[in-house]
């Protein structure tokens, strides 16, 4: 049966001892990890906002668990793909997050989403994607560990350790799950996701979560706990019901279960659950009261997109190469041309552009939004 390990931790001066306390409960590192493996440690990094915030995972668990997983005699690697908005969002979550710094003064390697490139692989028993284009740091990794921020959220009600691999997409497949339109389709696409990101093991930052208005938005709330599992479902369950909410309601979870993921009781070890319950203010939020029809249909024209200008253009070729979709095409001329249908919406393009030459166009319905 799935263990939740739950470990009281009033403040960020203790998230070391804390999450140690956490790993033991579980039995440790060790029985997952093996020497020289590469560990992906996956935060949440929604935007660019600091610590204090808790819109982000806190840089002293990221730090915390790069130390314990070198201690296992892995190789801890940090990253994620932010809430891209435009590009560079990562970049700039990844520093005002505080998450880099604390990574690689903790000895990790730290990788952007955004520019490490995807790869489209096949989705097992698939609910609503039968391919995702998913971030080549977490195919690559050995051991995928999700490091989730207690938070509401006001499309899945809570936002955990399944939903924390929603930031492993790029731009356009985010799209395509939020235009599905409803929440119990939009968790069973997040649960494609997680049957193929396969997590090994889940410890949540609840130190100071954020209720109402999430999962930016909300206020900040003293939860004061570490939760850890090697079940990111089982874990998300426990700290549903902790904060109030019927787990099984949770559009993630439930999406999950349906391909055969966790345990509706899993086991609470450490702390009682009975003794950290509280309530936490539900988002004001959530899906559009207009058809999913009309949503879907919208929403195809709301459009940011990259687009190569010819005269900034030195040909050198940074954004034809390192394209995952090979959605730029090299014309006749020697020039290049981004091929929409193609276009994964990733921004990689211009990230690594060293002429500044990729520009962001907005359709019309984009520029009035935003």
């Amino acid at each position: 049966m799935n263990r939740v390990s739950i470990v009281h931790c009033p403040d960020y001066s203790g998230t070391e001892k804390a999450i140690a306390e956490a790993l033991e409960l579980l039995g440790g590192l060790e029985n997952i990890i093996r020497p020289g493996d590469s560990v992906l440690l996956k935060p949440n990094i929604l935007a660019a906002a600091s610590p204090e915030n808790a819109v982000t995972t806190h840089p002293s668990v990221v730090a915390s668990m790069c130390k314990f997983v070198i201690q296992a005699g892995g190789r801890p690697v940090v990253g994620d793909g932010a809430g891209i908005s435009r590009p560079g969002t990562t970049s700039k979550a990844l520093k005002a997050s505080g998450i880099e710094e604390a990574a690689r003064k903790a000895g990790a390697k730290v990788v952007n989403f955004e520019t490490a490139g995807f790869t489209l692989v096949d989705v097992p028993d698939p609910l609503q994607f039968h391919k995702l284009y998913i971030a080549n740091p977490v195919l690559e990794a050995d051991v995928v560990i999700s490091l989730p921020k207690l938070k509401t959220h006001e499309l899945t009600y809570y936002t955990g350790a399944v939903k924390n691999f929603f930031g492993t997409l790029p731009l356009k497949c985010r799209k395509e799950a939020h235009l599905l339109g409803k929440r119990d389709l939009f968790g069973e696409a997040v649960a494609d996701l997680y049957s193929v990101v396969r997590p090994s093991f889940a410890v949540m930052d609840g130190v100071i979560g954020m209720e109402g208005n999430g999962p930016s938005h909300g206020k900040t709330v003293n939860s004061g706990v570490i939760l850890a599992s090697q079940d990111c479902v089982s874990l998300d369950i426990v700290a549903a019901e902790m904060i109030g909410f019927d787990p099984l309601k949770i559009p993630t979870t439930a999406g999950a279960m349906k391909k055969g993921f966790g345990n509706q009781c899993p086991v609470v070890v450490g702390t009682p659950l009975k003794e950290v319950k509280m309530k936490f203010k539900i988002s004001s939020g959530g899906v559009s009261t207009a058809p999913s029809f009309l949503t879907r249909t919208l929403g195809k024209y709301y459009k940011i997109y990259p687009r190569i200008n010819r005269r900034k253009c030195t040909h050198c070729g940074a954004c034809y190469l390192n394209c995952s979709p090979n959605a730029i095409e090299r014309l006749e001329d020697g020039s290049f041309k981004i091929n929409e249908e193609k276009c994964i919406l990733c921004y990689c393009c211009r990230e690594l552009c060293p002429s500044d030459a990729v520009e962001i166009k907005k359709s019309l319905l984009a520029r009035l939004l935003t």
